[in-house]
């Protein structure tokens, strides 16, 4: 009885950690295998070891996340052809498992070899950032790099804390994309605008591409015009220069055109009738002419 009440609970949790979309996901055409992995919470003491250890503060709702799964993943496949096919895949790792994506140098390594710090060697090539593009963060010390999400390894999804000195606990957080061609693309500023960024698409593969100039693979685009097309279509880079999409486009002067006999046209009636009055006319003057001789 206490078994099967700790399910009920754990499917209630996990219905909120999913915000529905599981239901959603089962009831769509082709769609197999949906599996969300339980996790225990993190402990708390495992938060502040992270922290410690990096330096940094972690947001207050992913600190809320981890206090209540240590961790998120959430599979589901297609069947084509008798055969299941992974497709999306939502995820966000552990605590144990949020580590830096800039690893310290090997005292191996050879003094000269090249590292992801060389790509910011040009000040001047380096992003200021705008209201409506945040500056880049780095790659060396002056930004602290967690990786949240590899993306199936087409890029990596990143906690990222910019500004940094060395020394001085880092407090505020926002989440990147690294493609890869290592270019930073922003996402979201909290963690919980990712999170639910990621559940509206589905965890559909290269979604996060969808952020970049370039957007995701035509691959990709078909299998999200498939189980996504609401969002395909609100996309800004599937959409003409003049702001007009090129999904459900209707002219209602086409697609309501009724079958209606076309009029007889008015101009040749009254060339008819002119003409049918001008003999009639000319007949009653040539009778009355007559009567005259008469």
């Amino acid at each position: 009885m206490e078994a099967l009440k700790e399910s009920i609970a754990f499917k209630g949790v996990a219905e909120r950690l999913t915000l529905g979309i599981t239901r959603i996901i089962e009831n769509m055409p082709g769609v197999v295998d949906v599996r969300f992995a339980e996790r225990e919470p993190a402990e708390k003491r495992s938060l502040l070891s992270w922290e410690q250890k990096n330096s940094c503060i972690l947001p207050e709702d992913l600190r809320d996340f981890y206090l209540t799964t240590d961790g998120f993943t959430l599979t589901w496949s297609v069947k084509l052809d008798n055969e299941c096919v992974p497709l999306g895949c939502m995820m966000v790792n552990s605590v144990a498992r949020l580590c830096p994506l800039l690893q310290p140098v090997s005292i191996f390594s050879l003094p000269n070899a090249p590292s992801l710090a060389d790509l910011d060697w040009d000040e001047s090539d380096a992003q200021d950032g705008s209201e409506s593009s945040p500056a880049a963060p780095h790659f060396d010390s002056r930004s602290r790099i967690f990786e949240l999400d590899s993306s199936g390894g087409n890029g990596k999804v990143c906690l990222i804390y910019k500004n940094c000195t060395p020394g001085i606990v880092a407090q505020q957080s926002e989440i990147w994309f690294l493609d890869r061609s290592l270019c930073w693309h922003f996402l979201t500023a909290t963690f919980t605008s990712y999170y639910r960024l990621m559940i509206t698409h589905l965890g559909l593969p290269e979604w996060q591409y969808t952020f970049t100039p370039y957007g995701p693979s035509p691959q990709a685009k078909q299998w999200a015009s498939l189980y996504q097309p609401l969002t395909l279509s609100s996309e800004p880079s599937l959409a003409d220069p003049a702001g007009d999409s090129y999904f459900n486009k209707l002219d209602p002067t086409r697609a309501f055109r009724g079958k209606v006999k076309a009029p007889a046209p008015k101009k040749k009636q009254s060339a008819q009738c002119s003409s049918a009055g001008n003999s009639a006319k000319s007949q009653g003057s040539t009778g009355r002419q007559s009567g005259a001789k008469r």
